[in-house]
């Protein structure tokens, strides 16, 4: 399998996520400036939507989209318990926090990343994103993960987005289960050996 990402973005998830599963890949960069990969293709023939993150498969099927990354990667590997099985109730609530992470949460830190975003818009951002970052905080004060006692890809989908709260002065001092639960997803040796591994990409630029 090949990851295509950008160190940073949203591909992060996915990153985590393989990571977690134990499984082999590859990760390729796309620079968005030319939409080449780092194995220098045209991103745009590999996903013409042209955004990450995508996951080339052995056969050459492209899937994107995140939600559905995830999914599938936690599907190659049932022991890591990634997600629930097919057909549980528990995996149709896997599906609903990734769809409201996906479309809730993800989605309003648009104007944030825009250099020609008004301030008007990137404070309408920043209290649309606390005031689901607030939903989710109330839920996780009873249970450590999203879907219980297990980690799953939903909290590494969530995790981003907390991360991106770093760069973009969504306040989170007001939400410190947030900031825990944060904190204990990075010190996971998964996600720190994802962070060492994007960082090295970086440099290789």
């Amino acid at each position: 399998m090949k990851l295509f990402l950008a160190p940073g973005a949203c591909s992060l998830s996915p990153h985590i996520a393989l990571h977690e599963a134990g499984l082999d890949f590859q990760a390729v960069t796309v620079d968005f400036a030319t939409k080449r990969t780092s194995d220098g293709r045209d991103f745009n023939a590999i996903n013409p939507k042209g955004y990450v993150p995508a996951l080339e498969l052995g056969d050459g099927t492209v899937l994107t989209e995140g939600p559905a990354i995830v999914q599938y990667i936690a599907d190659q590997a049932p022991a890591s318990h990634l997600a629930p099985p097919n057909g549980t109730v528990a995996r149709y609530q896997l599906q609903e926090w990734l769809g409201f992470i996906n479309s809730e949460l993800h989605k309003p830190w648009g104007p944030l990343w825009r250099a020609t975003a008004t301030d008007e818009a990137k404070a309408a951002a920043r209290e649309a994103i606390l005031r689901r970052l607030t939903f989710i905080a109330k839920h996780l004060e009873k249970q450590p993960w999203l879907l219980g006692d297990t980690f799953s890809v939903a909290d590494g989908y969530l995790y981003v987005m907390l991360l991106w709260a770093k760069f973009t002065a969504v306040d989170l001092s007001s939400l410190p289960v947030l900031e825990a639960y944060r904190d204990r997803i990075a010190a996971r040796p998964a996600v720190a050996a994802t962070h060492a591994s994007e960082k090295a990409l970086r440099s290789q630029k």
